[in-house]
């Protein structure tokens, strides 16, 4: 065990969680779900792997997004990575567009084998059963699926980020 003197402990600087924390990576993905005749997807940042065997996910979701109830009713949902240079998706879903036309019908999508919607132009995407949603006691909601599908649709570097939690490079 490594001892500190105590000029080591004079160096250590409290700092507010939310800073230290910005130093956790997020990208950019689309949440996607379906139910009946209805479609919608989100922008996400907030995703996290929980394991390997079997594959299962971990989205954290503000509260009051038009996709819950999709996900809630069908079960299921889509993750659609969004890669680096793709600017084109990075607009059409950022929540600064206040076009709001249908994006699953001006793009090119397929569904996934869950029917959820899966738009062509992501890098990859990964379809996944609703395991459970855990109801924080706060503004956010978490939504952790099982992955059952995946593939890699344009070989990319993904969008990833530190610090601010819009997308936006910390300075």
């Amino acid at each position: 065990m490594t001892r500190f003197s105590p000029s080591d402990d004079d160096r250590k600087v409290p700092m507010d969680p939310a800073a230290i924390a910005a130093h956790i990576p997020h990208g950019l993905f689309i949440l996607a779900s379906a139910f009946e005749d209805c479609c919608c997807g989100i922008m996400v940042q907030w995703v996290q792997r929980c394991s390997l065997d079997p594959v299962v996910v971990m989205i954290s979701l503000q509260r009051g997004q038009p996709v819950e109830p999709l996900i809630r009713d069908s079960r299921a949902f889509t993750l659609c990575q969004i890669s680096e240079d793709d600017r084109f998706l990075k607009r059409k879903f950022s929540p600064d567009n206040e076009v709001r036309d249908d994006v699953f019908i001006t793009n090119s999508c397929r569904n996934a084998p869950s029917g959820s919607p899966i738009l062509e132009h992501a890098m990859s995407y990964m379809d996944c059963e609703l395991l459970r949603n855990v109801d924080l006691d706060n503004d956010y909601r978490l939504y952790i699926g099982q992955v059952h599908h995946a593939e890699l649709l344009t070989p990319s570097r993904p969008a990833m980020y530190y610090g601010q939690p819009n997308g936006k490079r910390a300075s």
